[in-house]
């Protein structure tokens, strides 16, 4: 079955914890479409200086949570900081919540989820620089490759990315889960 995934990301983001992402839902015949909250195109991060531009196939304006299967959230250290203040990117991360679909959030991706306010009780990982930020907003936070709480995936770093990938596919082709609530 054909499915729809959106990524949401703006200028800042760790470029593989967009392009692997992307690349592993597209090799399932599924369509990944980058949203972000400018049109046009929006620069990665890679490691340590910016990377290449990729270019916007929505933008906030433009969708809602009801036309995709499920939500990616890549981190980067300047991306979740911009997307976590941006009250439209919240709502629409809130309605994946609502609407019980899949949710995948890598490294820093999670600080969007804080600001959503979705992580209270739930368990989930992230780039251990961001744990106590998880852990205060009522998260229980462990170390580990991937965690998975009823369609919420997250992971710690780039290298995690396999696990991150086959964990997420695997929601995603489960569907809707019913404890996947705000």
């Amino acid at each position: 079955m054909s499915k729809k995934i959106a990524i949401l990301a703006t200028h800042g983001f760790e470029e593989s914890e967009l392009s692997s992402p992307k690349e592993y839902l597209e090799q399932q015949g599924w369509t990944a479409h980058i949203i972000s909250p400018e049109s046009g195109t929006i620069k990665a991060w890679t490691e340590k200086d910016w990377g290449k531009d990729y270019n916007v196939d929505k933008t906030l304006d433009e969708v809602s949570a009801s036309e995709y299967h499920a939500l990616v959230l890549p981190g980067g250290v300047i991306n979740p900081d911009q997307l976590r203040t941006n009250e439209k990117a919240l709502d629409f991360v809130r309605d994946f919540f609502r609407q019980q679909k899949p949710v995948a959030a890598i490294c820093h991706g999670p600080q969007i989820l804080i600001n959503a306010e979705v992580v209270e009780g739930r368990n989930l990982t992230s780039v251990n620089s961001i744990s106590k930020d998880l852990k205060n907003a009522g998260a229980h936070w462990e170390d580990s490759e991937v965690v998975v709480d009823n369609g919420l995936v997250t992971s710690r770093t780039p290298k995690d990315l396999p696990a991150f990938n086959a964990k997420m596919v695997e929601e995603i082709k489960e569907g809707k889960h019913e404890e996947q609530t705000l």
